[in-house]
């Protein structure tokens, strides 16, 4: 059974930079196509950003686009999601998302598998 443990969300002022990451467990970033989502209050989960099972980045929500980056880890298997140049739009909680994949430049839109429980980023205007 593979686990996603996110970690690095918090308080933040606009402008700022924080560095997300997910811990896969229980089977290899490498085997799966990964994404980061985020939802807030009153709002449709959104999807940020996906790389496919070996590390290129597929998909990145224009909102985010030239702000925020996603990487992959395979030594650590972990994958990171770099946030720069924050707005107190980006406020919501992020979570990460895996789906077994034997596909090369593939990622889901939304039907992943496994989930994380969240971390909360905050940015303050």
């Amino acid at each position: 059974q593979v686990q996603l443990v996110e970690s690095g969300g918090g308080l933040v002022q606009a402008g700022g930079s924080l560095r997300l990451s997910c811990v896969v467990s229980g089977g290899t970033f490498s085997e799966h196509a990964m994404g980061w989502f985020r939802q807030s209050p009153g709002k449709e989960r959104e999807r940020v950003a996906a790389i496919d099972r070996n590390g290129v980045t597929i998909f990145t929500a224009d909102s985010v686009k030239g702000r925020f980056t996603i990487s992959g880890d395979n030594a650590k298997n972990t994958v990171y999601l770099e946030m720069n140049g924050l707005k107190p739009e980006d406020t919501a909680v992020y979570y990460c998302a895996a789906r077994r994949s034997t596909r090369l430049y593939y990622v889901p839109t939304s039907d992943y598998t496994y989930w994380g429980q969240g971390t909360q980023v905050t940015v303050s205007s």
